[in-house]
């Protein structure tokens, strides 16, 4: 992806953060996490998003999308993060196919 501005969830910094708490990684390790993390942008969490957020969830609830299901909130904010920005989405995640508004890179 060179040439392209890496842009991380929130929700995606909780997850890295977590597996690597769950993974047992030790000091240095969680500190190269942190300085990846912080050489990328991250979405912050603002009422814009908040609304971004339900009215995306809303959407996929009327086209009767996963991403509405409450088993998918984690990815429900990460691509709400995405359509908020104007950003595609990378990933191989099915899960996301077909989401109202949401365009993917793979």
């Amino acid at each position: 992806m060179a040439g392209h501005q890496l842009i991380l969830a929130a929700v995606t910094v909780a997850e890295l953060r977590y597996g690597g708490l769950v993974a047992g990684w030790g000091d240095q390790r969680r500190q190269r996490l942190e300085e990846s993390i912080a050489a990328t942008t991250v979405v912050p969490v603002s009422d814009a998003l908040l609304t971004t957020a339900a009215e995306l969830r809303h959407a996929c609830r009327q086209v009767g999308h996963a991403l509405h299901e409450p088993v998918h909130a984690n990815d429900l904010w990460i691509a709400a993060s995405a359509v908020h920005i104007g950003a595609p989405l990378v990933t191989a995640d099915a899960v996301f196919d077909g989401v109202p508004g949401l365009t993917l890179y793979r």
